[in-house]
């Protein structure tokens, strides 16, 4: 089954397998610059010269599928699903423990969190998240959520880790 890059008349296909589904959450906006890999599965009546999912799934250079799974010339099937990949960010904070008191360490918090908060903002993204160290979870978990951000536990994450293709 041939992998292809998403096009937009693509889009009433996907909001159906979106709503079949049945997830809570609605289908992103796609032409969102922050989608930086959109590609779409076809059935196309043929048989896959695929021995296995690893070929179908693996683009080349991060950019195009392998030329035997793209849809070039437009031949279109049945869309049977579709990946997309959207950046993220992820928030670090280094502020020195040793400096100022608590009250001070806060205002400067405050500071780089609105800061950083606009310029973020600025650069397009959506959503910046943050993952706390076991031993400080808790307590700076409740001061983050003071700041309007939102402990998540609705949904399970999981990370790939990426290596270079051999």
């Amino acid at each position: 089954m041939p992998i292809r890059e998403y096009r937009e008349d693509d889009l009433d296909a996907l909001r159906a397998v979106h709503a079949a589904q049945g997830f809570d959450y609605p289908l992103p906006d796609l032409s969102n610059p922050l989608f930086v890999s959109k590609l779409v599965l076809v059935d196309d009546g043929a048989t896959s010269d695929c021995s296995g999912a690893a070929c179908c799934a693996t683009p080349t250079e991060g950019k195009t599928p392998p030329a035997s799974h793209d849809d070039r010339d437009g031949a279109s099937g049945k869309i049977l699903g579709a990946a997309f990949v959207r950046l993220t960010a992820e928030a670090y904070l280094l502020l020195d423990p040793r400096e100022g008191s608590p009250r001070d360490r806060w205002h400067s918090l405050l500071a780089l969190h609105a800061a950083t908060e606009h310029d973020a903002w600025q650069r397009g993204l959506a959503d910046v998240h943050a993952w706390l160290p076991p031993p400080i979870a808790h307590k700076f978990g409740r001061r983050l959520q003071r700041l309007g951000w939102l402990r998540d536990d609705a949904w399970t994450p999981y990370c790939k880790k990426l290596v270079e293709p051999k």
